[in-house]
């Protein structure tokens, strides 16, 4: 049963990492395209941690979801000044 439910868990998340994806690369507004990386990134690393890698799922959720996330704000901002 519990394998049942680690598979389940890890389908809906890799539907919401494609569906996220498709977000990114087919939006007009480049805020919501920076926020669906995101979350991808994020969804990413709970998969990360799911398949038993906290190290990789921590690096994940720092730098890929966290750190680029904020660069790319950040870039937009100055891009639009």
């Amino acid at each position: 049963m519990d394998n049942f439910i680690l598979t389940a868990l890890a389908s809906v998340l890799g539907i919401a990492s494609i569906i996220g994806a498709y977000v990114a690369i087919h939006n007009s507004k480049l805020t919501v395209a920076i926020i669906a990386t995101g979350i991808v990134s994020l969804v990413a690393s709970v998969l990360f941690l799911l398949l038993a890698a906290p190290d990789v799922a921590m690096t994940e959720a720092s730098i890929g979801s966290a750190l680029t996330t904020a660069i790319f704000f950040f870039t937009l901002n100055k891009i639009r000044q």
